[in-house]
C-alpha cells in the first residue's frame, strides 16, 4: 500500500476521534504543526512539503515551483507551462484547470483548499500517489548516464509522474500502465532508442495499453502537457505508446487520428 501524507492521516485520525466525543493525544499533539498562511488562513502540515501562503498571479519563489510541478498536467491542449518558480498567467490557467478537475472553487489563486487537495494526492517522497520513482527507471537506481545530470533527470520524471497522474484523473482514475521512462544512453542504445530520445532527459514514458487502449492514452496526452506523443501507426509504437515533455511539439499517432 502507497504510503499517505501524514497531514491526510492526521485529519483522518482526529475525525474519528471527535466524531466519538473523545480525545486523543494525536489530535492534541500533532507532530508537525499546521502552517498559518500570508492571509491568516492554516494549512495542512504535510510529509512531502508544506505551502505556507496563498499564491497567486504575481507570486515568485520556491513555493510557485513546487505548486507548478503539481498542475504541469494542467496546461491545456497542446501547451506545456514552465517550472520556473514565476506564478504568471499560464500557472494561474492551470491552477483553474486544476481546481475545475477536483471540484474546488477554481479562481486560479492556490490556498489552502487547492494545497490539501494536493497533499492528498502526493506521497511522503513528492510522487503523485499512483506513479513511484522505481516506474520510471528500469534502467539503473541512480539516475545516471543520461543527456543530463542525474538529479536533472530525476526532477524532469517527477514532473512526468504529475502529468500522468492528470491524465490518469482525466481518464476517470482508470490505472496506467507505464512500461519504462528514464534511460542511460547505454540503456538507450540497448533498446535500440533514438539517438536524441527524451527518455535519455527523464521527460519520457512508455505506456501499456490498460483499459483505455493505446489511442485512448495517446489523445488524452494532448490535454496534460505532453509535447512529444508517439504512438499507433507511428513506426515501432503499435505496441505502446510514447509521451513526453521538453523543448519543441512532435505528435504523431495516425491510426489514432493524431
Amino acid at each position: 500500500m502507497r504510503s499517505r501524507p501524514i497531514g491526510f492521516l492526521l485529519a483522518t485520525l482526529a475525525g474519528a476521534v471527535l466524531a466519538l466525543g473523545g480525545t486523543s493525544a494525536a489530535s492534541a499533539s500533532p507532530p508537525t504543526a499546521p502552517a498559518a498562511t500570508a492571509s491568516g488562513d492554516v494549512g495542512t502540515a504535510d510529509a512531502c512539503y508544506t505551502w505556507g501562503g496563498t499564491l497567486r498571479e504575481g507570486s515568485s519563489g520556491e513555493a510557485v515551483r513546487q505548486l507548478q510541478i503539481r498542475v504541469a498536467g494542467y496546461p491545456g491542449t497542446g501547451n506545456q507551462i514552465a517550472i520556473d518558480g514565476v506564478f504568471g498567467p499560464a500557472t494561474r490557467a492551470a491552477v483553474t484547470r486544476f481546481q475545475s478537475a477536483y471540484g474546488l472553487a477554481a479562481d486560479g489563486i492556490a490556498g489552502p483548499a487547492t494545497f490539501n487537495k494536493i497533499y492528498q494526492l502526493q506521497d511522503n517522497d513528492c510522487t503523485p500517489v499512483n506513479f513511484t520513482y522505481a516506474e520510471l527507471n528500469r534502467c539503473n537506481s541512480d539516475w545516471s548516464g543520461g543527456k543530463v545530470s542525474a538529479a536533472t533527470a530525476r526532477a524532469n520524471a517527477l514532473v512526468t509522474m504529475w502529468k500522468l497522474q492528470a491524465m490518469r484523473h482525466a481518464l476517470g482514475d482508470r490505472p496506467i500502465t507505464v512500461n519504462g521512462g528514464f534511460r542511460s544512453v547505454s540503456c538507450n542504445s540497448a533498446v535500440g532508442g533514438a539517438a536524441n530520445s527524451r527518455h535519455m532527459y527523464g521527460h519520457a514514458a512508455d505506456l501499456g495499453a490498460g483499459s483505455q487502449g493505446f489511442c485512448g492514452l495517446a489523445q488524452a496526452a494532448r490535454n496534460h502537457g505532453f509535447t512529444e506523443i508517439l504512438g499507433p501507426g507511428y513506426p515501432g509504437h503499435n505496441d505502446h505508446t510514447h509521451v513526453a515533455g521538453g523543448s519543441g511539439r512532435f505528435w504523431s499517432a495516425p491510426s489514432c487520428g493524431i
